[in-house]
């Protein structure tokens, strides 16, 4: 990659969900981003159609497994600005908790297999280096507020964690 090469921009959402024993549902990706990590589900915005963000997390929890939400089950707890995401791209990240928790595992898709794991154990499974050092954080502190911030990426330095604004639980 040339320095001088611009980065593309991707907005994208990622949907924290849990079963009836606070199990959180996790992804282990079968593709790029985050080939062989487990990641929290989601997707890219369908933005020639002026998709919103909360439109793009039904649709991709739906799509991705069967969970049949709407934006009312979901609460928007975080946005993060990914600045050169593996030296690849920018990324802007919308954080959903999604309150209504589903009932079964879902079946492998071409994405990757499913599994869950309390929150103690997801810290022992290869996540992506931003999730443990930056997600899975903001998840424990902000999932029932809010926080806005910006992770500077770069591969040739330490990754930089800017928070930009926080709201408690209303």
């Amino acid at each position: 990659m040339s320095s001088s090469a611009p980065l593309t921009h991707k907005i994208a959402v990622l949907v924290f969900i849990e079963n009836e024993k606070g199990e959180q549902l996790l992804l282990l990706r079968a593709k790029s981003p985050n080939l062989g990590r487990w990641t929290p589900i989601g997707g890219k915005l369908e933005t020639t159609i002026g998709e919103s963000p909360f439109e793009c997390a039904a649709r991709e929890t739906q799509e991705e497994t069967g969970h049949q939400i709407t934006p009312a089950d979901l609460h928007l707890f975080g946005m993060i600005a990914e600045k050169a995401y593996e030296g690849e791209s920018h990324w802007l990240l919308f954080l959903f908790r999604c309150t209504r928790p589903i009932t079964g595992l879902p079946p492998p898709m071409d994405e990757g297999e499913f599994g869950f794991f309390n929150r103690s154990a997801i810290d022992e499974l290869p996540l992506p280096d931003t999730d443990r050092s930056a997600l899975w954080p903001i998840y424990d502190e902000q999932r029932e507020g809010f926080i806005a911030m910006r992770a500077d990426c770069d591969p040739n330095d330490k990754l930089a964690i800017t928070v930009e604004q926080t709201m408690g639980k209303d």
